[in-house]
C-alpha cells in the first residue's frame, strides 16, 4: 500500500510542475556534453500527436528529454500499474485476470486524472496520447510482473 501511494504521489507531485520546473535540458547541457550519440539519435523521427519529433526538429537534447520523459512516463505508470495489482491481491482473490484489468482500467483513470491535472499547470499540455503511452507502460509491466508473481504464489516465495 505504501508503494501504491508513494507512486501515486510522485506522478502527481510530477504533473504539479511546469515544464521549466521539470526541465532536464540545462542539466543535460553541463553533464553529456558534445551531443554524444547524436548521429544515432538523429536517425529516429517519432510521430506523435500530430508532430513530427526528432533531432532536427526538436534540437538534440530537447529530443533526448523528450525520450526521457516519455520512457518515466511508461516507466511510473508500469510502477502504479503492479503496485495496484499487488494491493488489490491483499484481498486474495481467486482469480488474478480480473484484477489484472482492474489494475490497467484504475491506471487508466489515474492516467486521465494527471492529464487533467496537467491542463491547469502552467506551460503543460494535457495529451490523449500520453494517456495511451501510460497505459502502454502498465500492460508491459503487468506482463511481466503477473507471470512472475503467479510463478512465486504457486511454488512459493
Amino acid at each position: 500500500m505504501i508503494m501504491l501511494l508513494i507512486v501515486a504521489g510522485l506522478i502527481y507531485a510530477f504533473s504539479s510542475q511546469t515544464y521549466e520546473q521539470q526541465s532536464l535540458v540545462p542539466m543535460m547541457w553541463k553533464v553529456i556534453p558534445g551531443e554524444p550519440f547524436k548521429g544515432i539519435l538523429s536517425k529516429l523521427e517519432i510521430n506523435y500527436w500530430g508532430q513530427v519529433i526528432s533531432v532536427e526538429t526538436k534540437g538534440y537534447y530537447y529530443f533526448l528529454e523528450f525520450l526521457i520523459r516519455k520512457f518515466a512516463h511508461m516507466f511510473l505508470f508500469g510502477c502504479l500499474a503492479m503496485a495496484l495489482f499487488s494491493v488489490i491481491m491483499l484481498a486474495k482473490p481467486k482469480r488474478v485476470w480480473p484484477v489484472v484489468w482492474i489494475s490497467l482500467i484504475a491506471t487508466g483513470l489515474y492516467a486521465s486524472f494527471d492529464e487533467l491535472h496537467q491542463l491547469y499547470t502552467g506551460g503543460r499540455t494535457p495529451l490523449v496520447a500520453d494517456v495511451f503511452l501510460d497505459l502502454t507502460g502498465a500492460a508491459i509491466a503487468l506482463l511481466i510482473f503477473v507471470p512472475i508473481y503467479m510463478i512465486r504464489r504457486k511454488f512459493g516465495r
